[in-house]
């Protein structure tokens, strides 16, 4: 079946583009010309992904993120023209899963939204984790504390999985890109930080000072044995 993409971008040349290459790929593709268009549209169906362009008319791709992880934990792949500046790391904070930069190869692109939305759906080896005071589900998709559920990302769920299904091991950056986002990364370590940031600040009882997913410098990040 047709991985289903939400394309929201304010260009109609760039969206027609987007449309073209997509659906060549196999994939099935929505388009929105606006954040709040877009909000419309991922009201009335579910899609697979969601391609935002950070800088839209009215509200913006960060505006229009964090308004998704408001409600949903769709995957979402944000289109920047500044790779290098604060607006990558800004869009991860605001709930992105991963980014691409413009000019993008339509080959690359496509391979990026099969990953993430096949990984999205791939079930996890065991029943259940117990790491400190969470149990978390793999099969479930789900994270509890004290039978409390814990609201993660797919790709917050995904990392916190990986670190926990082998405790006491240093996973690098490097590794955690590739089993995480799923394919060869030409990596960016700043996906990988910044999913850090946001999974401390829902699992840790104190996020300034770590004790699920702990640093070791120079090499990586871990969950203690």
């Amino acid at each position: 079946m047709a991985r289903s993409v939400l394309i929201i971008e304010d260009d109609p040349r760039i969206r027609r583009i987007l449309q073209m290459t997509l659906q060549r790929e196999g994939l099935d593709v929505v388009e929105a010309e606006s954040g709040e268009a877009g909000l419309e549209r991922l009201g009335e169906r579910d899609f697979d992904v969601v391609l935002l362009d950070l800088m839209l008319p009215g509200k913006d791709g960060f505006e229009v993120c964090r308004e998704v992880r408001r409600s949903s934990n769709v995957p979402i792949i944000m289109v920047t023209a500044r790779a290098d500046s604060h607006d990558v790391v800004a869009g991860l904070e605001a709930g992105a899963d991963d980014y691409v930069s413009k000019p993008f190869v339509a080959k690359v692109l496509s391979a990026r939204i099969r990953a993430l939305a096949r990984r999205t759906r791939a079930p996890e080896p065991r029943v259940r984790i117990a790491v400190a005071d969470l149990e978390i589900a793999p099969r479930e998709g789900t994270v509890t504390r004290d039978g409390e559920p814990v609201s993660l990302t797919r790709t917050e769920f995904r990392l916190l999985c990986e670190l926990a299904e082998e405790p006491g091991r240093v996973l690098s950056r490097e590794e955690l890109l590739e089993r995480v986002w799923g394919y060869d990364y030409f990596g960016d370590s700043r996906l990988v930080d910044v999913h850090v940031r946001r999974l401390r600040k829902k699992v840790e009882q104190d996020p300034s000072q770590p004790t699920v997913v702990t640093t070791v410098r120079g090499m990586g990040y871990r969950i203690p044995a």
